[in-house]
């Protein structure tokens, strides 16, 4: 699938000029256009209990800060896109973040969202990340709040467990797997026999993707003392990746919650972008 019509979550946090430029990047690297999306919050889809108990000049006051953001927001936004020479659409939308988010990406090639950062407010939370990431149906491309390597994209590292979501995330990376230098197709405690990994794990998927002109390098790794998001990030760290490739959350949603899970731990403690699907 070609990336031709790129979304990119554009916010008030200090994050949000390092995931614009990685957006711009990836859409002058494939001809694409971008799209950036500011949802100001909307005050009329507040409970009515909530609401009541909040003086009408404060809520006035959100509204109108919120919307003061949104055109600096907006003015960056232009002038990056401007020097990037990339073609751009602004939107600014009054709704629910999830829902909004979710609905627009819907109708583009790849969402770029930003990685949820507790320390600032501005910055999407936890919560919002993961349900669009299962809402949306599209590959979501997250960037890490300490920004994007100048050039990621170049040594990918795909994680793979011969599951549906870790397909997708292979299919809907494939724009980008046909232009890396290098791509390496990790398994971790890869099941044995025909209905897990196979004999030589990561062996099928390297074929299929040498097919489509992508040489990948299959290998695979026993870990019982280290969780598979720590050996993820680990590997990618000591190969230099500067994108992982995965599918998110191939448990129920709520065993991770309960339980861990890779898809939380790279979430929250990932260094390079991580292409997701679901």
């Amino acid at each position: 699938m070609a990336l031709k019509d790129l979304l990119v979550h554009v916010d008030s946090s200090k994050a949000n000029a390092g995931r614009v430029d990685a957006a711009l990047r990836l859409a002058a690297a494939h001809d694409a256009h971008l799209t950036g999306l500011y949802v100001a919050p909307d005050q009329t889809v507040m409970p009515a209990y909530t609401e009541a108990h909040i003086p009408g000049d404060i809520l006035e006051e959100q509204r109108r800060v919120a919307l003061e953001k949104s055109e600096e927001a907006k003015k960056a936004f232009k002038d990056a896109a401007d020097r990037a020479g990339v073609t751009t659409e602004w939107r600014l939308v009054e709704g629910g973040l999830t829902r909004t988010l979710s609905l627009h990406a819907r109708y583009v090639d790849l969402l770029i969202l930003g990685q949820a950062n507790p320390s600032d407010q501005w910055s999407v939370s936890q919560g919002v990340v993961e349900q669009v990431l299962l809402d949306v149906g599209r590959p979501v491309l997250l960037i890490p709040y300490i920004g994007a390597p100048e050039s990621f994209g170049e040594r990918v590292l795909v994680a793979w467990d011969a599951s549906r979501e870790a397909m997708r995330a292979v299919h809907d990376a494939m724009a980008l797997l046909e232009v890396a230098r290098s791509v390496r197709v990790l398994s971790i405690n890869p099941r044995k026999g025909p209905a897990g990994d196979g004999d030589l794990p990561g062996a099928d998927i390297s074929l299929h993707l040498a097919r489509h002109q992508v040489k990948a390098e299959a290998a695979h790794i026993e870990s019982e003392d280290i969780s598979v998001g720590e050996m993820l990030l680990s590997r990618a760290s000591d190969q230099q990746a500067d994108l992982i490739v995965m599918g998110a959350y191939g448990h129920s949603r709520y065993r991770e919650l309960v339980l861990g899970g890779a898809t939380r731990e790279i979430l929250e403690s990932m260094t390079v972008p991580v292409l997701m699907s679901h």
